[in-house]
Formats: structure tokens, sequence, C-alpha cells
């Protein structure tokens, strides 16, 4: 049974960036994420966005191959947002796409400086991990474990950081 401090916590909780999503997609149609998913991870592999000497790199300066693949998903990124809004495209299941303005707060820096400093420590974001851990490079588990944990942590204490 929950206390009611606790149930007032869960309550408190807003998510910044709702999905609206209205219509239910029943289990098979969750395939064509997975398909993606794995296309995404071949295309990770080939263009050796999970290796980790060229994230090294990309940290020592010593090569434009990630910041030119970085830039290109920020450019391809920003061309998608305005088709997007200026074409008033659909989801896949015809529902609207909504965009939710957001407010800076200076714990972004931290959490970015943090995010980096773990980037260039375990060679690996978010992003590749599963193609990284795919591919054989099993010991990406623990960076995969310490994400999800660093995740929580930040969940846990959010309320009680300063903006």
């Amino acid at each position: 049974m929950k206390n009611s401090q606790e149930v007032a916590t869960q309550e408190e909780f807003v998510c910044e960036a709702p999905n609206n999503m209205v219509k239910k997609e029943p289990p098979l149609e969750n395939l064509k994420y997975l398909i993606v998913g794995i296309m995404f991870g071949i295309i990770f592999v080939k263009a050796e966005i999970i290796s980790w000497f060229r994230i090294q790199e990309m940290f020592r300066f010593q090569s434009f191959h990630m910041y030119g693949v970085i830039g290109s998903a920020v450019i391809v990124g920003m061309i998608s947002v305005f088709l997007i809004k200026k074409f008033n495209i659909k989801t896949m299941s015809g529902e609207k796409v909504d965009f939710h303005p957001k407010k800076f707060q200076k714990g972004q820096i931290y959490g970015g400086l943090i995010f980096g400093l773990g980037w260039a420590l375990t060679g690996a974001c978010p992003g590749p991990l599963f193609a990284q851990i795919g591919s054989g490079f099993v010991v990406v588990i623990v960076t995969l474990i310490s994400a999800v944990a660093g995740t929580w942590v930040y969940g846990y204490f959010k309320n009680k950081l300063p903006n």
C-alpha cells in the first residue's frame, strides 16, 4: 500500500514532452519499429558510428567523421521539423504532430557536460548502445545499465535539484 506522500509525488510529475497519441496500435503494428531499429543499427555499424575509436577521434579533434554525421543529423532534423510544420504532416496512424516549447534551465548545461563526459569515457551514447551490444561489444552492457541507473537516479532526485 502506498503512503500519501508517495502518491502525491507521483501525481506531481508532468511530462514536458507528452505523447499525444490517441489511437492504440495493436502489438503486431510495433514490428515496423523493430524493423526500422534494426535497419538503423545496421547503418550505425556500417557508418562506424558505434566505433569507440571514431568517438575518441571526435573528442580529441582528430577527425571530422563524427562531426559530419552529427551535423548531418541536425540538418535532417531541422528540415524534417520544418516540413512537418509547413505541410501539417501526420503520423503513420494519421494523427497530428505537436511540438511543445521547452524552457531553458541551467541544469541542461550540467547534464550536457555529464553526458559528454560519460560519452567520452565509455565511447558510447544512448543512440548506438544497442547496435554496439548487437555487434558483439558486450562490455557495453555496463554502459547500458549505468545509463538506466543514471536516468532512474535523475528521475528520483529531479524535484530536489535546483532549476
